[in-house]
C-alpha cells in the first residue's frame, strides 16, 4: 500500500496583513519625509518609523511561529521543498528589484544625459532646455544651479566592499561547519558574520552624514543624488534584513535548534547574504567606481 507524506497547512494568519500596513506606512512614510526635506516642520518621518516598528513586529512574530511550527515537528520533506522553492522565487524577485534600479541608472547614464547633451540628433533639446549643459557622468549640477561632489570610491566604499567580501567568506565557512555538525565554529563564524553586516551598516550611516554635510551629495542633488541614495540606501535596507535574519539563525543555533540534517533555516539566510554581496559588488562597479 502506497504511503502518503503529510503536508502542513497553517491555519490563517495576521501577520500578511500586518506586513501589508507596515509596508504602506514606510512607502508613504518615505514619500512624505522626502517632500519635506525643504521645509522644518513635517510628520512623514515619524509615519516612516511606525512602519519600520510594524515591520520589524510582524518579522519576529511570523518567524516566530515558523519556529515553534518546525520545532514541533509539523514540517515534513515536501514542506523542506516548498520553503527551497518559495526562497528561490523570492530571493529572484529581489533581483529583478535591483535590476529595475540599474536599469533606471543606465538609462540615465547611457540615454538620457547623452541627449541633454546634444548627442544624435537631439541638438536642439540641449539649445531649448539646457544650453550650457555638459553631457558628463556623475552629474554634478542641476538645472537650478545647484553642484554637488561626487562619491569617491575609495576610502569607506572600498572598507565596506571588503568587509561585506569578508562577510561572504565567514558565512561559507560556517555553512561548511554547520553541515559536519561543528557547532563551536558555526556560532564563530556565523557571529563575525553578524558583527560584520552590523558594522557596514554603522559605516554607510557615517558616509551619508559625510555625503549631506562634507559633499553637499543630497536626495535634492539631481539625478546623481537621487540614484547614488535609491540603490545604496535600498541595499542598506536589504543588508539590514539579512543581518537580522543571520541574528535570529545565530540565536537558533545557540538554542540547539539546528544540525546538519536540518538546517534549511541558516541555508535560506546565507542565500539571501550571497546574493546582497553580489549586489554590492554591482554597485561598487557601477554607482562608485565607473
Amino acid at each position: 500500500m502506497e504511503k502518503y507524506e503529510h503536508y502542513y497547512v497553517p491555519e490563517q494568519s495576521h501577520w500578511p496583513i500586518v506586513g501589508a500596513v507596515a509596508m504602506f506606512l514606510i512607502a508613504a512614510g518615505a514619500g512624505l519625509t522626502v517632500m519635506q526635506l525643504s521645509s522644518e516642520a513635517g510628520y512623514g518621518q515619524y509615519v516612516l518609523y511606525a512602519g519600520f516598528a510594524i515591520l520589524f513586529y510582524m518579522l519576529f512574530g511570523w518567524i516566530k511561529n515558523v519556529i515553534h511550527e518546525s520545532q514541533t515537528g509539523l514540517y515534513s520533506a515536501q514542506m523542506d521543498r516548498s520553503f527551497r522553492q518559495g526562497m528561490s522565487w523570492f530571493i529572484f524577485s529581489e533581483v529583478m528589484f535591483f535590476c529595475a534600479f540599474f536599469g533606471a541608472l543606465f538609462y540615465a547614464r547611457v540615454l538620457s544625459v547623452p541627449w541633454l547633451g546634444g548627442a544624435g540628433n537631439n541638438a536642439m533639446t540641449n539649445e531649448v532646455l539646457w544650453p550650457t549643459f555638459e553631457a558628463v557622468w556623475p552629474l554634478l549640477s542641476t538645472p537650478a544651479g545647484e553642484t554637488t561632489q561626487a562619491m569617491g570610491w575609495q576610502g569607506l566604499p572600498l572598507i565596506n566592499t571588503l568587509i561585506l567580501l569578508s562577510s561572504s567568506v565567514t558565512i561559507h565557512f560556517a555553512h561548511v561547519a554547520m553541515e559536519h555538525d561543528q557547532r563551536a565554529k558555526v556560532k564563530l563564524f556565523l557571529g563575525a558574520t553578524v558583527l560584520l553586516g552590523s558594522l557596514f551598516l554603522a559605516l554607510q550611516v557615517v558616509e551619508y552624514i559625510h555625503a549631506y554635510k562634507d559633499l553637499d551629495l543630497t536626495l535634492q542633488a539631481g539625478i546623481y543624488g537621487n540614484t547614488f541614495f535609491m540603490l545604496t540606501g535600498f541595499h542598506g535596507m536589504h543588508v539590514t534584513l539579512g543581518t537580522i535574519l543571520l541574528l535570529i539563525v545565530l540565536l537558533r543555533i545557540f538554542k540547539g535548534h539546528l544540525n546538519s540534517k536540518q538546517h534549511f533555516a541558516f541555508q535560506a539566510a546565507a542565500w539571501y547574504w550571497h546574493f546582497v554581496d553580489v549586489v554590492w559588488l554591482c554597485l561598487f562597479v557601477f554607482v562608485y567606481v565607473l
